[in-house]
């Protein structure tokens, strides 16, 4: 009866977070009965072969998911060790005692003494009654515990993935700049023999071409910097992959080949599941919550079982006869009466931590819906902010483009060809950071819903 009711009184229930969960979220707009969170697999929605490698890579060879991974193996070791007190404890011994007598008794006369040999071999075992549910609880703490260090690796995973898409998609930035650069360059250059032209031709001055050789300078300057801001982020795919730099080759490309996918945020209800840190916070409350059960059941007997039994002989050869058998059995109970405030102090702790911890769980799950609409807002912003973009490096380019031809005409007032020409080389570099703006928009999403997080987690085996 005793281990039927183990666990069964003065168990702790999770509290109410008392959570107010929208029904939706306010910058999703109209939402499909069809739309779905992101598979586990969102990248491969931005359709490149070389991105997907290196998420597939980051996954298996990342060393903080590595570190990740072996502390909530470090959790379940320790679950395993708080769940031994559930069963009992056995232990076997043997020995063999020989020992010799004085040979000199207390009338001074020499008997020559005694030899005596002893052989025993003998099993203990010890029980402790979880009467009141004290193993079983820290059991089902240091389990939830455990539960939360998997959730914890799901974390790191999500932001090292999301890191590695950030990463990349910064690298073809870079190269998408330098090809800007590049080409402002030549545009410059021609603007330049153009102008040196009429100064040859008497139509044009000195100071008109100095202000050319300014403006292709200053286009030449911009190279080095953004070859080392290039370089900076192929290291830092590296490092995310584990790898040395000087292994690490990324093609890239450019960002005008990166598909954009549709993600659709799903239903805010969905989101307590599908967040690895939400889940996490969740798990970490229940570990506090049974911390608390076991924290109370100190205020109660402790009832132990032991015993012990086994065979002791004076002759190797007789050890193991029923003569030579012996057993005892011992049962004890010890109730607290005064330790000093110990155990009340051990209580108040595990609630207080308690609280603590669901508060950090409602401002979790608080957080995790600001995460979705900001999100949400910065790819509708991006998106339209792209839009607008575009429309003003075709504006400008049409603009470069007849100023040049006036130019040739020898018809365009120079001022005017060089304040167009800049306008252009700044819209061209400020389009491809807007892409890059609505790409890492769009991954901040995916990173908000969960990154596509579904439920892969086994429960840590333990002695529960």
């Amino acid at each position: 009866m005793a281990l039927g009711s183990s666990g069964c009184l003065l168990t702790s229930d999770l509290p109410d977070p008392a959570l107010d969960v929208p029904p939706g979220y306010k910058a999703a707009g109209t939402r499909d009965p069809m739309d779905a969170p992101p598979t586990l697999d969102w990248w491969r929605g931005f359709r490149s072969g070389e991105l997907t490698t290196l998420m597939e890579e980051a996954q298996t060879v990342n060393l903080d998911i590595a570190a990740a991974t072996a502390r909530f193996r470090q959790a379940d070791a320790q679950a395993r060790v708080s769940g031994a007190p559930l069963f009992p404890s056995l232990s076997g011994s043997g020995s063999e005692t020989y020992s010799r007598t004085s040979g000199s008794s207390s009338s001074g006369l020499n008997n020559g003494g005694r030899e005596v040999v002893n052989y025993s071999a003998s099993l203990s075992a010890s029980y402790e009654l979880d009467f009141w549910g004290k193993n079983r609880d820290a059991a089902q703490a240091a389990e939830e515990t455990a539960v939360a260090g998997r959730f914890d690796r799901d974390v790191v995973a999500l932001t090292t993935l999301t890191s590695v898409a950030n990463a990349y998609f910064q690298v073809l930035t870079s190269q998408d700049r330098l090809r800007v650069a590049q080409r402002n360059i030549a545009s410059a250059e021609r603007i330049l023999e153009a102008i040196r032209q009429r100064l040859s031709a008497g139509t044009g001055n000195d100071l008109d071409v100095a202000q050319q050789e300014s403006v292709l300078a200053n286009q030449r300057a911009l190279v080095p910097p953004l070859r080392q801001t290039l370089q900076q982020n192929i290291n830092a795919l590296a490092t995310l992959v584990s790898r040395p730099p000087e292994s690490v080759k990324v093609t890239g490309g450019s960002l005008n080949r990166i598909a954009i996918p549709r993600v659709t945020p799903g239903l805010p209800s969905e989101l307590l599941t599908q967040r690895p840190d939400i889940r996490r916070q969740e798990a970490q409350l229940a570990s506090a919550t049974a911390n608390i059960g076991s924290a109370r059941a100190q205020f109660f007997p402790s009832i132990q079982l032991t015993g012990q039994g086994g065979y002791q002989s004076s002759a190797l050869v007789s050890l193991f006869q029923p003569h030579a058998a012996f057993f005892s059995l011992v049962g004890s109970a010890a109730q607290p009466i005064f330790d000093g405030g110990r155990i009340l102090g051990n209580f108040e702790l595990a609630k207080a931590k308690q609280d603590e911890l669901l508060q950090t769980y409602r401002k979790t799950v608080v957080q995790a819906f600001a995460d979705v609409d900001n999100a949400l807002t910065a790819v509708r912003e991006t998106t339209n902010r792209l839009r607008l973009q575009r429309n003003v490096v075709a504006s400008s380019r049409r603009a470069f483009q007849l100023a040049g031809d006036q130019l040739r005409a020898g018809t365009a007032d120079v001022v005017t060809v060089l304040n167009v020409q800049l306008t252009l080389f700044q819209a061209e570099d400020a389009l491809v950071q807007a892409q890059l703006a609505r790409l890492q928009a769009i991954v901040s999403l995916y990173q908000a819903l969960g990154g596509g997080w579904e439920s892969r987690m086994e429960r840590p085996v333990n002695a529960l």
